[in-house]
This record gives C-alpha cells, structure tokens and sequence, in this order.
C-alpha cells in the first residue's frame, strides 16, 4: 500500500511541476510548447528553478566558476541568468552552437570560456553523492555499535547490508574473479550512485529531480572509469590477446585481429555510456511528454481535456512504475557489464 501511494506522489508531484514551469516560462494553453518544456527539464543549466508563486521564480543561482579573456571569476549565476544581462563582458547565449552557454565576445566573435561552473546537473551529482554516503556511513556506524558475533542488522542499515551482499554475490563475485576485492569499492558505489541517481531524477522536488545519469556528461565519465579500472589493471594475458591473440599468422601480419581487439577497447565503456544515457533520457521524456497533454488539450473543451488528463495520468504511473524498475535495472546492468569486462581482463592464459 505504502509503495502505491508513494508511485501516486510521484507522478502527482510531476503533474504539478508542469504547471508551474509552464506559468514561469510565461505560456498559455495556446501557444504551449511541449518540445521547450520538455528539453528545459532535459538540458542543462546555471540556475535550479523550482516553482513559481503568483507569478513570481523562485530560483536557486548556482556558483559560476570560469577562465575568461580577462582571467578567473567566481560570482554568482542570478548575474547573467537575465534576458542581455552581462557580468566582466560574459553572457550566455541564446542562439547559435553556443547556446545557454556562458559565452564572450573576443574579436566581435563568441569564444567559450573555461567554465568549471556547479551547474544544476553538476549540483544534482553532488547531491546524489551526499546521499550514497550517507548510506553508507549509517550501515557502517550501524556495524560499529554491533555487540554480538551474529548481529543482524535492521531497517536501512539491514537494508543496505542486503542490497550490497545481493550485488557483491551475485554479481562482482561471479564476473571478477579471485580479484573482486580490488574492485569492489568501485563496483558498488557506481551502482549505488546510479541507483540513487535515477530514483531521486524521478521526484520532481529540490534539490532532486536533476536529469544526471540523463546527461551524457555523466554517463561519459562513469564509462571512462570503467575503461581505466579494465585497462590500467590488466593482465598481461588480457594484452596478449589484444596484441598477439591466438589466431592464424596472417590475421596477425595485416594486422586484422590486433585493430578490431583495439576498437572493442573502447566500444566496450561506449556502450555503456550510451545504454544508461539513453534510456534515462527516454523515461524523462516521456512521463514529461504525458504532462504536455493536460496542456496541449487544455483549449479542446472540459470533456477532452478531462479525459485526457486522467489518460495522461494513468500512464504518468505506469511509466513511474517503469521507471523505478528501470532505476535499479540501469544500475545493475552498468555494474554487471562492467565487472564482466573487468574480469575478462583478469584472465590468466
């Protein structure tokens, strides 16, 4: 019943971010437009909005944090969020390649500066972070006050153990090897950090809601950690069978084996990469694609406007229920395919 209501909340408190974003951005039921709503959820930016009362933001300015012309600056984002506001010659820009980029005019042309900014998907990770470690620092102190050989921990502190054990065996174990010990502090916080990504993306309130494991930025940098902890900590058999692999002399002479073994070097982390991005990004886009209803009919009439709201709202659950199995699924297979290939380079002859 519990885990009913709080699915309900979820795609309700969704429902009710769409309003709101639509009153801040200033659109009525006429000249609504899904593909803005939907890609200001999905994009990136240097400002974390969270609702509108009485037509009234109320935002959240993130630090910026860039190298112009000029040198460094570190100020406040609310300094150029606004529509020509400038700050030491830096904008952003809302059209051409750099658009919502922090951008400034050198030699009459736009140049990118260095931009080290927490921006609302850098704040989300952090945040994400924050939340993993905390887990794992209550299951720790819950061990640590443990009197008995058989301690059996309880509520999250038992529920961490559980999830942990469960990935840990049937998992890492299986697809590392005898050398799992090395890598399974890694293994596991990228699960959990994935894990705890994903249900947070899913609850449309700050400081979650953040579209992180949707942001190919992350998911880039989880893969490129993947492909160092399996090519950094190889064995020197896993390098003979890219180099020199067991195959007919002349597959070694052109070098045909040698070139397609380098390529799955990094085709492996690309999947990765593109298999936790896309399908974050599609579950966003859709439950946001289904609050675009109530307002793209809001103009048909009570009756269609209605009955497609309660439409929109019975799948607005469904796919939350999707949602939350793909949360753990994402994260489980990261971690699977990452200690399989992980292990692969384990082998010995």
């Amino acid at each position: 019943m519990m885990r009913r209501a709080l699915i309900f909340a979820f795609a309700a408190l969704l429902m009710l971010a769409a309003p709101q974003r639509l009153a801040a951005s200033g659109h009525d039921g006429e000249n609504f437009s899904p593909k803005e709503m939907v890609m200001e959820h999905l994009a990136d930016s240097y400002e974390w909005h969270i609702t509108s009362i009485k037509g009234r933001d109320i935002i959240v300015p993130l630090p910026v944090i860039v190298r112009s012309s000029t040198g460094w600056h570190v100020f406040s984002s609310d300094k150029i969020c606004h529509p020509g506001a400038t700050y030491y010659g830096l904008y952003i820009a809302h059209e051409g390649k750099y658009k919502d980029k922090i951008v400034e005019d050198v030699g009459g042309a736009q140049k990118r500066p260095i931009d080290l900014s927490l921006t609302k998907t850098a704040c989300g990770a952090i945040f994400s972070l924050l939340v993993v470690m905390i887990l794992f620092l209550v299951a720790a102190a819950a061990y640590k006050k443990r009197n008995e050989v058989d301690y059996c921990p309880k509520g999250l502190a038992g529920l961490m153990e559980w999830l942990i054990s469960s990935i840990l065996d049937s998992v890492i174990k299986p697809c590392v090897g005898s050398n799992w010990r090395k890598f399974a502090p890694y293994l596991l916080t990228a699960f959990f950090f994935i894990f705890v990504t994903n249900l947070l993306g899913l609850i449309p309130i700050f400081p979650a809601g953040a579209n992180v494991t949707g942001n190919i930025t992350i998911t880039l940098f989880m893969a490129v950690m993947t492909l160092l902890a399996v090519n950094l900590f190889g064995s020197k058999h896993y390098y003979k069978e890219i180099f020199w692999p067991d195959v007919p002399i002349f597959l070694k002479a052109i070098p045909l084996m040698p070139l397609i073994e380098i390529i799955g070097i990094f085709t492996k982390p690309f999947a990765l990469m593109m298999r936790l991005f896309a399908n974050i990004l599609a579950g966003h886009s859709i439950i946001l694609s289904l609050a675009c209803i109530i307002f793209v009919t809001v103009h048909m009439g009570a009756a269609v406007n209605g009955s497609m709201t309660a439409v929109a709202l019975l799948f607005m659950i469904f796919m939350n229920c999707l949602e939350l199995l793909v949360a753990f699924l994402q994260a489980y297979v990261f971690t699977m395919l990452s200690s399989v290939f992980i292990g692969l380079a384990q082998e010995g002859h």
